[in-house]
């Protein structure tokens, strides 16, 4: 069917490892096999293991994976999801795969998935993140790592990890806006039911996801800031809008999103400008300002600051997908 390699989707090899994290097993197939484009599947994905047996996993179920990764062929990425750190001792004969792979292959870690990475000495001098739990665990094994505890995932070019469970999701959007661009990537987080898009510098550590009964959360101002995007807020302004003082806005606002207001909202502002560079012909400089980031100048420092790019580039590359 895919005559011209060009043409091909996008060879996904999900690599279950030792005891392996269920949930984690399941996100990148549930994430990048719907997504679709004009031509058909923008992916394939196959779960393997390295012989093709069966996966135990953590929580009491197993799993038979479509087959080795000998019969999956040449990945373009691969995905390790988490194992059991507790028991993991490294396997050599997955590390030789990892380190066999051709250059160019992208290769990611959910989880505890980055110890397996680690084994192999992919991630030697590198920056990674796993689970917050298993962070002091991760060092002790592997010294060498740079390793970021606090953040939701990592996008070192072609090594990536994330941090435990849900923050799975949250690379694999990330990798798919990367791959084609925020339509595709809304797309499918619309379909999963998960929110579009979250820093991966965003914390871990988010001591109340959900409101306590009876307090008002500021999800409502997160809303309101969301239409406001273009406006010159403060701090002040943006508080008073909750009915709260500043302290208390700030501690309640870092409690449910593991950030602060002013980071957030630059945050959804980069994230406006990219939609705007990918489907308008706005001038940069109006993007600027319809994202409230006030300047080209601006805009340029912000992006190339997340993404190493500045908009001209960024636009040019998802022009030509």
């Amino acid at each position: 069917m895919w005559e011209d390699p060009a043409m091909r989707p996008h060879r996904i090899v999900v690599l279950g490892v030792g005891t392996v994290v269920g949930f984690d097993l399941a996100i990148p197939p549930q994430i990048f096999a719907g997504a679709t484009g004009p031509d058909g599947p923008l992916y394939e994905v196959q779960v393997c293991s390295i012989d093709g047996g069966p996966l135990a996993t953590t929580r009491g179920f197993s799993v038979l994976p479509e087959g080795g990764v000998e019969a999956a062929g040449a990945p373009d990425t691969v995905i390790v999801p988490g194992v059991d750190a507790d028991t993991f001792a490294g396997n050599p004969e997955v590390s030789a795969y990892l380190r066999g792979l051709p250059a160019g292959t992208r290769i990611m870690s959910i989880c505890t998935g980055a110890f397996v990475l680690a084994a192999a000495g992919l991630l030697d001098g590198r920056p990674a993140t796993t689970h917050w739990a298993h962070a002091d665990q991760f060092r002790a094994m592997f010294p060498e790592v740079r390793l970021q505890p606090d953040v939701l995932f990592v996008d070192d070019g072609d090594v990536l990890s994330s941090a435990g469970v849900a923050a799975g999701i949250d690379l694999c959007l990330h990798v798919l806006r990367t791959d084609h661009g925020s339509e595709v990537a809304n797309q499918a987080a619309r379909r999963n039911v998960v929110p579009p898009w979250r820093d991966g510098g965003q914390s871990q550590f988010i001591e109340r996801p959900v409101p306590d009964p009876g307090i008002t959360g500021t999800a409502p101002t997160r809303e309101w800031l969301l239409h406001r995007l273009a406006e010159p807020l403060t701090l002040e302004e943006i508080a008073h809008h909750a009915g709260m003082s500043v302290r208390t806005f700030t501690r309640r606002f870092r409690e449910e999103t593991g950030t602060s207001p002013l980071d957030w909202l630059l945050g959804q502002r980069i994230e406006h400008a990219r939609h705007l560079l990918e489907f308008t012909d706005l001038p940069v400089d109006e993007v600027a300002v319809q994202a409230g980031l006030s300047t080209a100048t601006s805009l340029r420092k912000h992006l190339r600051a997340r993404l190493g790019t500045g908009p001209a580039a960024y636009r040019r590359a998802f022009r030509g997908r």
